[in-house]
């Protein structure tokens, strides 16, 4: 299964169209957030079903704030991240990761990507494929991948 992971398109398509056509067929589309009223066109382009969450620059939208769902066999939490000071640190996160029995977080907010294990919950942020703000300023994604095992794994991707 693969999946893409991104944030913080800020209503910049083409950015996305590069990302998908670079990354190929994808089974899941996972954005947390900041779409800018976008969503629908996200998920015309995606081509496969998606999970979209509202960011706090989503001011009217529709999306959820949040969502729990599977990912093969692990429990998955999304969410932007601002409800809980993820631009002070991560703890209250990881807090509430682990009171609703998540495995995976994915979030975003910073525009800094972060693949990080703490307390057996895989902390999750793509970055920004639009707006980066981490040393160098790239543009950037997460690729999930899970393999014939079940197990995830997880890479860090820039566009060029």
């Amino acid at each position: 299964m693969k999946i893409l992971v991104v944030s913080d398109t800020h209503g910049r398509q083409g950015d996305l169209c590069d990302v998908l056509y670079d990354v190929g067929n994808i089974d899941l589309l996972i954005h947390c957030g900041d779409t800018e009223g976008m969503e629908h066109e996200i998920i015309g382009m995606a081509g496969c079903p998606c999970r979209i969450v509202s960011g706090n620059n989503d001011f009217f939208s529709a999306l959820p704030r949040e969502e729990e769902f599977k990912i093969g066999r692990y429990s998955a939490w999304l969410c932007h991240g601002h409800n809980y000071g993820i631009s002070m640190g991560y703890e209250m996160l990881l807090e509430e990761a682990l009171s609703r029995g998540a495995e995976i977080v994915f979030f975003g907010h910073t525009h800094r990507p972060c693949i990080m294990k703490k307390r057996e919950v895989w902390l999750i942020n793509p970055g920004s494929i639009s707006y980066p703000r981490q040393d160098g300023r790239k543009k950037s994604y997460i690729l999930m991948e899970i393999d014939r095992e079940g197990e995830a794994h997880f890479s860090l991707n820039f566009l060029e």
